[in-house]
């Protein structure tokens, strides 16, 4: 049976549906528990509330929203395809007479079930300025499978083109992948940022807006075309704009429909681009 019908006969009419995007104004625990043992995914991204007071969620304790995070990164694993894969994208937190700026990273990788392959720092080069620190110039992205023998991993869709010595050969054939270098554990990506003078073109009214550069990046890493994507903290839509970028079905859940009004909206104009591209 099609993935989208069976979402849609478990969860109810979708708050936004398309030919290959599902969106959702529900939580995803409660969404996810439905799912469970009816549908899988082939890969979850997502950059769920980092506990820091964002408008989009309230400041739990830091064992709660641990807690919490381990129940829903559960429902992750239990809906995810034997060679699937889960990327977390997260910042830091502040945990009072402890530290200023703790990775969540240090605190979340261990909390699931999932086979933890590596931490890819994302570093975007902008950012808070600090006077009695280094100003923060990263995050970090945790890269998890089911089956550390068998996942789906896409390096040459992601190679690097920049190689200073493109042409360079021993013995007569080329040292370099045609199609580029690894791209390493430290992606450079700029982040989406705001002001008058250093809007970025993508940005949208949202507080924590991910660029779709990062993951499109993951993406087309860890899954294949026409595989289904999962957000359960879609927000702006990102993940599903780049989903839909790389010819890959995704589904969102998000409790503020303000936010899915402005992942429609992208996703609109996303559509618009890919036609152009097509007519072209």
């Amino acid at each position: 049976m099609d993935n989208f019908k069976t979402i849609i006969e478990i969860l109810g009419e979708p708050y936004y549906q398309s030919q290959d995007v599902l969106l959702y104004n529900q939580d995803s625990l409660n969404a996810l528990s439905k799912l469970e043992g009816h549908i899988n995914f082939d890969l979850t991204v997502t950059s769920p509330p980092y506990n820091i007071g964002k408008e989009y969620e309230k400041v739990k304790p830091l064992q709660e929203y641990i807690e919490w995070s381990q129940e829903w990164m559960s429902k992750i694993y239990n809906v995810t395809k034997d060679n699937g894969s889960f990327w977390l994208n997260v910042g830091y937190v502040p945990i009072k007479n402890k530290g200023k700026a703790v990775p969540l990273s240090y605190l979340l990788w261990d909390k699931n079930d999932f086979y933890f392959i590596q931490e890819i720092v994302w570093n975007y080069g902008a950012g808070v300025a600090a006077r009695k620190s280094l100003s923060p110039r990263n995050e970090k992205v945790l890269w998890f499978v089911k089956n550390n023998s068998n996942y789906t991993f896409n390096l040459d869709s992601i190679r690097d083109p920049n190689v200073k010595y493109p042409n360079q050969k021993k013995n007569g054939k080329l040292k370099v992948n045609p199609l580029g270098k690894n791209p390493s554990d430290v992606w450079n990506i700029p982040k989406v940022t705001s002001g008058r003078n250093r809007h970025s073109a993508e940005r949208v009214n949202h507080p924590a807006q991910s660029p779709i550069e990062l993951f499109k990046r993951i993406i087309l890493a860890g899954s294949n075309p026409e595989d289904l994507i999962l957000d359960p903290f879609v927000g702006s839509g990102t993940s599903c704009v780049a989903a839909k970028s790389t010819n890959r079905k995704s589904v969102g859940f998000d409790t503020n429909p303000d936010y899915l009004d402005m992942a429609i909206k992208r996703l609109h104009e996303e559509h618009v681009v890919q036609q152009a591209l097509f007519n072209f």
